[in-house]
Parts: structure tokens; sequence; C-alpha cells
């Protein structure tokens, strides 16, 4: 990331936009003024945006097309302009004068600007809203507004957005002037309230489903083949067993050789030369460099539908954690760190507890200390990211107070990471 003076004066929280298939479609961007009284340059935090999201793209935040359609939310108003591809970036912004400025920056059609139902309600922010959907930039309407809104105005709104619990939630009357409403549910925490979300018809919802209870023992399915040949590939790199006994594992299962050969040459890895075998892999990296690709691997091998959002925050986790230590200069670190973000959401990838993953899955003594323990020299910085993810900005300020880090680098790394992800995926 270039260094935009504007990342010292916000802080930002990031979380997912999910569909039906569980694919994350987009990242939704939380931005809070460091100081209430503060007017941060929005023309400069959309150019550090733009950095990450690109103006000219028009693919989800994951790489995949979006399948739901921008349509009116009143079905007797004006069509929509046509959108084909959800932008990558929703952008939440904390704070009416800031959210006024960002809105008169003119963010493009790459990116989705959230609007409150009470400024959306207002005269004095009508005419620029109508000037921005005229430009192209997608609006969501956050909340329902209390009285109805005109049918121009209206039509301005691809989605509202209806936090979770809200009275009145997806399959509820529809508020005032809304007779159809095309809903995207905020809020979510576990897999059910992923599915309730989805029976009431939202069409997307945003959230983390981090909260599903681990099943008891005697209910845990075994660990998938797959998962398994991955397990035994760490172990053997990490006892750096030879090239020829690497290489018979992995060809035990294809398609694992196949993915991981497109993560070493994908552009977020970096490499100058193409690898095209798992021996030359382990010629241009070494065993401890290529252990933190094969904790990526492994995170990312479940086939179960509802992991995709696991493993999306799986990944950035570890890219988030390597960029925050970065400055430290310590190679040994940043790659132990990696594997700490990577590992960090297993236990509800594998459906199984840390005490029993880590005695299968060798992990450096500092990352056993932050995973199973909660405790050692990781534990803050993944509480860092967690309170990043919860986009509780108290709690991101205290924790990177703790870690004497600024805003200006917690955002730095945090937007570093999030284009490296995108380049993985």
């Amino acid at each position: 990331m270039q260094d935009h003076p504007v990342l010292g004066q916000v802080a930002l929280g990031y979380s997912p936009m999910i569909d039906r298939q569980r694919a994350v479609i987009a990242t939704r961007l939380t931005v809070f003024p460091e100081r209430p009284d503060a007017a941060p340059d929005a023309a400069a935090l959309l150019r550090a945006l733009d950095e990450v999201w690109p103006p000219a793209e028009g693919s989800a935040g994951s790489g995949a097309p979006l399948t739901l359609e921008l349509r009116p939310l009143n079905p007797g108003a004006a069509a929509a302009r046509p959108v084909g591809l959800r932008p990558p970036l929703s952008l939440n912004v904390a704070g009416e004068a800031m959210l006024h400025a960002v809105m008169a920056a003119g963010p493009g059609p790459h990116l989705m600007l959230e609007v409150p139902a009470f400024m959306a309600a207002d005269p004095l922010h009508a005419a620029v809203l109508r000037e921005l959907h005229a430009a192209g930039t997608p609006l969501m309407l956050k909340g329902r507004p209390s009285a109805p809104l005109a049918p121009d105005l209206l039509a301005c709104f691809g989605h509202a957005l209806i936090e979770a619990g809200d009275e009145h939630r997806t399959g509820a009357a529809p508020a005032p002037g809304l007779r159809q409403v095309t809903t995207v549910q905020d809020g979510v925490r576990t897999t059910a309230e992923l599915d309730g979300a989805f029976q009431r018809g939202a069409v997307a919802v945003l959230g983390w489903p981090f909260d599903d209870p681990l099943p008891p023992t005697a209910s845990r399915r075994s660990v998938p083949t797959d998962m398994q040949v991955v397990m035994e590939l760490v172990a053997a790199v990490d006892r750096e067993e030879p090239v020829a006994k690497l290489e018979a594992i992995l060809k035990r299962d294809p398609t694992l050789a196949f993915r991981l050969m497109r993560y070493l040459n994908s552009a977020a890895f970096g490499l100058s030369v193409e690898i095209n075998s798992f021996g030359h892999a382990l010629m241009l990296l070494g065993y401890v460099r290529l252990k933190r690709w094969l904790a990526l691997l492994l995170a990312s091998s479940s086939k179960d539908a509802n992991a995709k959002p696991l493993l999306f925050a799986a990944v950035r986790r570890g890219l988030l954690l390597e960029e925050l230590v970065r400055s430290q200069g310590d190679a040994e670190l940043r790659s132990e760190i990696f594997i700490c973000g990577v590992f960090s959401l297993l236990d509800r990838l594998l459906r199984q507890p840390f005490s029993e993953l880590l005695a299968n899955v060798p992990v450096p003594a500092r990352v056993q200390q932050a995973l199973r323990h909660e405790d050692g020299p990781f534990h803050p910085y993944l509480e860092l990211v967690r309170a990043i993810e919860a986009s509780a900005v108290f709690d991101i300020r205290e924790c990177s107070e703790r870690l004497l880090l600024g805003p200006a680098e917690v955002n730095r790394a945090l937007l570093s990471a999030l284009r490296a992800a995108r380049q993985l995926d």
C-alpha cells in the first residue's frame, strides 16, 4: 500500500457478504473516523481503497460473479439501471458527516455505498443520491424508512440492509412504501442464522458464521481423506523428509497438487519464476517457507459449502497477521504468525477442538500457545484481528494500543492483506 495519510485518521473493519451457495460475493468495509469531530479526506480514502478494489473491476469480492440482480425495491417505481455484476466492495461509513463527504466525492460503479434510511429520507441528501445513481454508483438502503420515499428516489437503491433482530425482519410485513423488498441481512453469527435468513427470503447476508458449537466427540465426523493427505504432508515437511517421499504423499490426491501449484504461482506469492513441481518448490523455498503454504492448503481442503466463509476469513487472518509484524523484519516470525492466522479457524473447519487437532498437526510453540491456550506473544495480534472482523472500533483501538500500533499501520496492514487475498482467490 502507498502511504495514504488518511489511513491514520480512520479505523477500518471488514466482513463478508455471503450468498445462498455460501460463496463470498463481496467484502463489506466499515469506516470509523478516529475522532467524531474530524473530517477525513473522503477522496483520499477512496483512492486508497482503489488500490485494493480497482475501478476497472466488475467482479465480486471473491472473484466470482454476482448471481443477484439489482432491481428496484418498489416494483411500481421506474426500473433501476441494469447491473450485471455486484461491485467487489460494499462501503459502510459510520458517521453522517463523513458519509456525506464520501457521497460528494463520487465513488464509482466498482463500489456499493450503504446509506442509512434516515439520510435517504432527508431532502438535503436527495439530489446527491439521484446523481450517484445516475452516475452508476450502486446504493444499498440501511434499514427501512419510517415514511415512504419518493418512487424515483426509492428506485436508486438496489437492496435494503436489515439488521438481525430487527422487528421488521425479512419475511415480516413491509415498511411503508416498500411493497417488495430485496433484502440483505446483517449480523449473522451461526450457520443456523445463515439458513434462517435465506429461508425468510434474504438474497445475501453479512457476518461471520464463527459461533457454531463444536459437535460432541461421539458425533464428530472423521477427517476427510484429502485433509488427511495434507495433514500427513505437513507432518512430513516438519520432519524434513526427502522430496521423493513428499511427492509420493502428494500424488495420492492430484487435485491437491494442482491447488498447491496454483497458490505458489499466484501473484500474492511473488516468485519471479514459475514453479512446476513439488521438488522445484522445495528447492526454491526450503522447508520453513513451504510450511506456510501447506497450512493454507490444509485450511482450504474442506468441501463443505458452509466452510467457504471460514476459508475466506482464515486466508485473510494469516495475511493480516503477517502484515502486522512485517516491520519487525523477522522472517521466521512472519511465517509462524501466518500459520497461526490460517489455523485459527481450523477447529471450525475440521469440527474438532484444538486440543485434538494440534496433537496431529505439528505447529510452532507460539502457535500452540495462541490457539490452544489463548496466550503467548501471538494472542494479542489475534485479538486485534478478531476486533477488525467484528468492526468493533473501541476494541480495535484498545488492541492496537496494546501492541503499540498506530491506526495507519493497522489500516495499511489490513488493506495490504485484503489485496493479497484477492490475488489468491
